[in-house]
């Protein structure tokens, strides 16, 4: 719901907040920082820094519901915060957004305030399991279109949100190297696949959805109730080895060719952060089956969409040495997702299957019907379109040296604009 902490009249004490193009006081996100002793805790990125959550609660400057969602905020990591509900983060982001427009407690809080580029970022939670979705349908059409022409979608598609499960032990903040995975490529005889480097890496464009209070196992979670079991959102790159991934995923899906890495951005957009950029999900288009009933919600499909601009650059290595900033190579928006994400959330539990905080939950690659494509796959048409540089360098797919950064937007009349932060990562040799 929206409330005053949304207005974007407020003004903020921290004056790198003001006008901020990801972190103004309407945002808030929460993550896991290290200052210059190193230890991990909790933070709230505000402008160019990060308040500590746990030097708010030690000074008394929190109380009831507050301090209760600051307590569980302020340790190494934030699932126990994931864990709460909406009330107390709600709770929490009230007070802080309070506290961070009284000029009377910039003294109090200004200790508390840590440069962004002096701190580490981590991974904000412990991720007990992953999920990757495939809810883009322009992304699964164009796919597809590439090795079935003629039924580019399977017949499932638009019934059932597909997804597979990923591996969570390989996931890594934003800045991480990717090494190029090895794995086996089929060659011209289907009998003698060789062990090699991938030769085809690519990205892919997504958004991660942070599971918060968990499910029982063996009670799927109402279509209805699924919002409430959603923490909060961030930014995903689920890195894709496509040569090794076309010789695998029969009959079983992806394997090597996805667990090998996934980069996502540090911070936890809140859902009460987005309510601003909430929007109705598109109609579906004449002639596509509507739902079964345990996957629609009049409320969901009211405002389960998010409107949010998602882009991709690109630094390659001659770019580095030139001193050239990364090139923008493609955008979409997440509105264009087949899927809500209280869809995906509803049906990963319909089978009985439980979810726990901290849990990650990916989109699937989000491209839309125009030129936004959200993999090298789409924007190269398999290999056989090589994307052109400015610079004059051309790409199929990724090579070493090649770094992706993925950023996004969310804005509208009426509306401070908020963002995520990054997603970066560079491709390092095998």
């Amino acid at each position: 719901m929206i409330d005053d902490t949304h207005d974007r009249s407020l003004k903020c004490w921290v004056a790198s907040a003001n006008g901020h193009d990801q972190f103004p006081i309407q945002n808030l996100p929460v993550g896991i920082f290290a200052p210059g002793d190193g230890r991990r805790r909790g933070g709230i990125a505000i402008g160019d820094s990060i308040l500590d959550v746990g030097g708010l609660l030690a000074g008394g400057l929190l109380t009831g519901d507050a301090a209760v969602a600051a307590s569980a905020a302020s340790g190494d990591t934030l699932n126990p915060f994931l864990d709460l509900g909406g009330r107390l983060r709600v709770a929490l982001r009230r007070r802080i957004c309070e506290l961070l427009c009284d000029a009377r407690a910039e003294v109090h809080l200004q200790r508390l305030l840590h440069a962004a580029k002096d701190c580490a970022l981590h991974l904000p939670a412990e991720i007990g399991d992953y999920t990757d979705f495939y809810a883009g349908i322009h992304h699964a059409r164009a796919v597809g279109a590439l090795f079935r022409p003629g039924a580019p979608l399977l017949p499932n598609y638009k019934y059932v949100p597909i997804a597979y499960h990923g591996r969570a032990s390989s996931i890594r903040v934003s800045g991480a190297t990717v090494r190029r995975p090895r794995g086996q490529v089929n060659t011209s005889d289907p009998a003698s696949p060789v062990y090699e480097p991938t030769k085809r890496l690519d990205f892919e464009l997504e958004m991660g959805i942070w599971v918060g209070p968990g499910s029982e196992l063996g009670v799927p979670v109402p279509i209805g109730q699924a919002h409430e079991h959603i923490a909060g959102y961030c930014l995903l790159n689920d890195w894709s080895a496509r040569d090794i991934q076309a010789w695998e995923y029969q009959p079983l899906g992806p394997f090597l060719a996805k667990n090998f890495m996934t980069t996502i951005s540090p911070w936890i957009v809140t859902p009460e952060a987005l309510d601003p950029f909430r929007m109705q999900q598109p109609p579906r288009p004449a002639g596509d089956p509507r739902p079964l009933p345990h996957l629609w919600d009049e409320a969901d499909q009211a405002r389960g969409a998010i409107d949010l601009d998602l882009e991709v650059s690109l630094r390659t290595e001659a770019m580095r040495r030139s001193g050239s900033a990364p090139e923008r190579i493609t955008a979409a928006n997440a509105q264009h997702l087949y899927w809500t994400a209280a869809q995906m959330l509803s049906h990963h539990t319909s089978g009985g299957c439980d979810l726990r905080a901290g849990d990650l939950l990916g989109t699937g690659t989000i491209s839309d019907a125009g030129d936004g494509r959200g993999s090298l796959l789409e924007l190269s048409k398999g290999g056989a379109d090589p994307l052109q540089l400015s610079n004059g360098e051309r790409r199929t797919f990724l090579l070493d040296g090649d770094e992706i950064v993925v950023k996004a937007r969310a804005h509208r009349p009426g509306s401070a604009s908020i963002g995520f932060g990054e997603c970066r990562g560079t491709v390092v040799a095998s």
